[in-house]
């Protein structure tokens, strides 16, 4: 049997469970999973990320700046846009298959006592989730690392992550997604996320909303915690466009690091890249300012797969998994920023679970007369919004009758939204491919990026 036939044999038997919209908010299973396994989450330092947006592209700028001082570093992040591995990282790249399987079937029995325990008080047995963030966890034990950076499923409080405690506790910015999870205010999703400020962290945040901020503010106090916020103690101080990228003065918590080239579009990858140099400063004591060389050694080897991502020029073709309003709003901010498109055709593609009527209201607003036509379609997600319905939306939200297509196979989308964007040689026409995760893992896909 081939490693890559056992990952995906791994990948199966985890599907067979519960799936990852239906995280089960509880931790004790956790515990005892972590318990009988001999605690693999104490193995090593932890850096725990939670927030709405910019979780993940946060998460692999820590990354880069851990590796870039010599560590050997562990990545959990979710979702995976080509293959499951990506989910469980080490030292910048997926997990081996070998090892993969390997941990999997060494802890498989020991999961399936879990499971039987579960079962005999009436609850579900653990999930895809929690069995994926078990095996990241004993994962980089195995190997083991120096620092691992955790990046939270959902919430925090009795996210499976939460298992976990991080040295330093990062929230990046907090918006409405997920409300009939994690509550209807920004405060009460702070609530949630707070629950990864522990005694003996340090607190770094993201600018939030006032409410947000406060909720933070207070968990940092109780648990006697030291906290810095973005605008407060660290920040951006001015960035220009650059080619492929943009040019960052960072002010952090320790020290100012100016022309820092960060190979990512927009304000938010500018704020994510802040948050990521104040972490750093917190994990290494907070007190000492990080060696700019070093810095920028980091930074210029950042990617974010599916993040603004052009995957494909003549034309150019982005593809950006901004799946919630907020983060359609600073994606289309960075688009008119760094592109010089004069005509933008937009593919769209939302999971049922989302705000699709904001989403949709967002993208109207944000690209305003840039998106000259639109593309409603699906990916192969079961929780996918049929395209039709997507159109009916868009028409009860005022799109034009005339600036409508409708493609249900995203194969079929993207060769008409070349077409289109090709149809016009006086325009500077370019593709957009946004909404779902999956839709753009899919479209990352079938233009020919496999790997992420």
């Amino acid at each position: 049997m081939t490693d890559e036939f056992s990952v995906e044999s791994v990948y199966a038997e985890l599907l067979g469970r519960a799936p990852e919209n239906k995280m089960e908010p509880r931790l004790a299973p956790l515990r005892r999973a972590m318990d009988i396994l001999g605690e693999p989450q104490k193995a090593y330092p932890i850096i725990h990320i939670t927030g709405t947006n910019g979780k993940t592209s946060t998460a692999r700028m820590i990354e880069a700046g851990l590796r870039a001082h010599g560590l050997s570093t562990g990545r959990y992040t979710s979702p995976h846009l080509s293959k499951v591995t990506e989910r469980i990282s080490i030292d910048g790249a997926p997990v081996s298959d070998a090892t993969f399987v390997r941990i999997w079937d060494e802890i498989r029995p020991y999961l399936q006592i879990v499971d039987g325990e579960l079962e005999a008080e009436g609850q579900p047995r653990l999930t895809y989730f929690e069995c994926l963030t078990i095996l990241g966890f004993a994962i980089f034990a195995d190997q083991p690392v120096n620092v691992a950076v955790i990046e939270v499923g959902l919430g925090g409080i009795t996210d499976a992550t939460n298992v976990g405690d991080g040295q330093v506790a990062v929230v990046t910015p907090i918006s409405l997604d997920h409300t009939d999870l994690l509550g209807d205010t920004t405060a009460d999703i702070a609530y949630e996320k707070a629950g990864i400020i522990k005694p003996g962290g340090f607190l770094i945040s993201a600018a939030q909303p006032v409410d947000a901020a406060q909720v933070l503010l207070e968990k940092a106090k109780e648990t006697h915690v030291p906290f810095r916020f973005e605008g407060v103690e660290f920040g951006v101080e001015s960035r220009t466009v650059a080619v492929g990228g943009q040019m960052v003065d960072i002010k952090g918590i320790a020290g100012r690091y100016e022309g820092l080239l960060v190979p990512l579009h927009g304000a938010h990858q500018a704020q994510n890249a802040a948050v990521a140099v104040a972490a750093l400063e917190a994990f290494f004591g907070g007190e000492k300012a990080l060696d700019a060389d070093i810095l920028q050694e980091a930074f210029a080897s950042v990617s974010s797969p599916g993040r603004l991502e052009v995957v494909r020029t003549a034309p150019t073709i982005i593809v950006d998994a901004a799946h919630n309003p907020e983060g359609i709003r600073v994606s289309a901010e960075a688009i008119h920023e760094a592109f010089s498109f004069t005509k933008l055709v937009v593919v769209v593609g939302v999971l049922r679970e989302k705000d699709a009527e904001e989403i949709l209201r967002q993208l109207k607003e944000s690209l305003g007369d840039l998106a000259g036509e639109y593309c409603f379609t699906q990916s192969n997600s079961p929780r996918a919004v049929p395209a039709e319905d997507l159109a009916e939306l868009a028409l009860d939200l005022g799109f034009g009758e005339d600036n409508i297509h409708v493609a249900e196979k995203l194969d079929d989308a993207l060769e008409w939204a070349v077409e289109r964007a090709e149809a016009n040689e006086e325009l500077a026409g370019g593709v957009l491919v946004t909404g779902s995760i999956t839709l753009v893992a899919e479209a990352r896909i079938l233009l020919g990026k496999a790997d992420a």
